[in-house]
């Protein structure tokens, strides 16, 4: 494989089932860099797409020269797909995410290296307005921000903020380190630290096909950010076990007092059972949250690689660009 001369700014983008957007995010990002000053690439990153997104990929990176093109073995997941693309960027100076769907408008990445050059190693953008999102939606995210923020202890992540950002390449080779297999990159982001500033801007309704975000997966997505970036459920659960310990004991000592003083009437069958179903499902409850955190030890130790590459075809632009320097 030719050992092409790397660009100043690699631009990532994951992909799963893009085919349809994918053709307008590229001449929009190809135009919103026009005017950067600086040479750069993209690499697009095939996490398994069941349509023609590998195809639309190809003509691309066959029409201009500055697509790299990723393509991974089978579908592993966006936070996978997304180290894969960072990984393979080879901008020297840095490096950009974000998705496909246009919710992120690429015309807001001039204003991220902008900020990034007033001093900062990373601009975030974060969403002052979610334009296309219910209520529902916008009032869950919400709560997961609030969460995070209280279970997160030194490490903040910033609200509102997603994986839309521009990374300077000292901190992205500090993230590239990080290579557990649960991966919650805006944890991940924001634990290798660096001087960050945000950037406000407005977020999109998707340009184009269906979102591959139902509510379960966010809910998943959920559990995994708390359980990879805080050990605090495992404390939540110890503090309910005490409690519960707690106001057991003193529902023993007033039976205690009650028999003495009054004698020992039969129990009532009601209050039995809730007090049984109460403490098997707090038990239920904590043994659940230690399964979760001892499933992702049991995935760590196996050692796997993160994804696999069926082919990578980098960009070539910079070489032809070296070419015409040197004659």
């Amino acid at each position: 494989m030719a050992d092409y001369p790397s660009p100043a700014l690699s631009v990532v983008v994951p992909c799963y089932n893009e085919q349809e957007v994918l053709p307008e995010f590229h001449q929009r990002l190809a135009a919103a860099l026009e005017g950067i000053g600086v040479d750069w690439e993209v690499v697009y990153v095939n996490d398994g797409s069941r349509d023609a997104t590998l195809t639309v990929m190809t003509s691309l990176a066959t029409a201009d020269p500055r697509v790299a093109l990723v393509n991974l073995s089978r579908n592993f997941g966006k936070e996978i797909a997304l180290t894969a693309g960072l990984d393979h960027a080879r901008g020297h100076e840095g490096v950009v995410v974000i998705d496909a769907d246009l919710q992120d408008p690429p015309e807001v990445i001039p204003a991220l290296l902008a900020a990034a050059r007033q001093g900062y190693d990373i601009a975030y953008a974060q969403r002052s307005v979610r334009h296309g999102e219910g209520f529902l939606k916008r009032t869950t995210a919400a709560a997961f921000y609030r969460v995070m923020q209280r279970l997160g202890g030194r490490v903040q992540l910033p609200p509102d903020t997603g994986d839309f950002r521009f990374m300077s390449r000292r901190s992205l080779d500090a993230l590239l380190q990080l290579r557990e297999q649960h991966r919650f990159m805006k944890g991940l982001f924001a634990w290798v630290g660096f001087p960050a500033i945000a950037v406000p801007y407005e977020r999109a309704p998707r340009a184009a096909g269906e979102t591959k975000w139902n509510y379960w997966k966010l809910w998943n997505l959920s559990l995994e950010g708390i359980t990879s970036f805080t050990v605090g459920p495992l404390k939540i659960a110890s503090y309910l076990g005490l409690a519960t310990a707690f106001f057991a004991g003193i529902y023993i000592l007033q039976l205690v007092v009650r028999t003495v003083f009054f004698g020992n009437p039969t129990p009532g069958y009601p209050s039995l059972m809730a007090v049984v179903l109460f403490l098997g499902g707090v038990q239920l409850m904590t043994l659940g949250i230690i399964g979760e955190y001892l499933g992702r030890i049991f995935n760590e130790t196996k050692g796997r690689p993160l994804y696999i590459v069926e082919r990578h075809m980098p960009s070539s632009a910079h070489a032809e660009t070296a070419q015409r320097d040197a004659a």
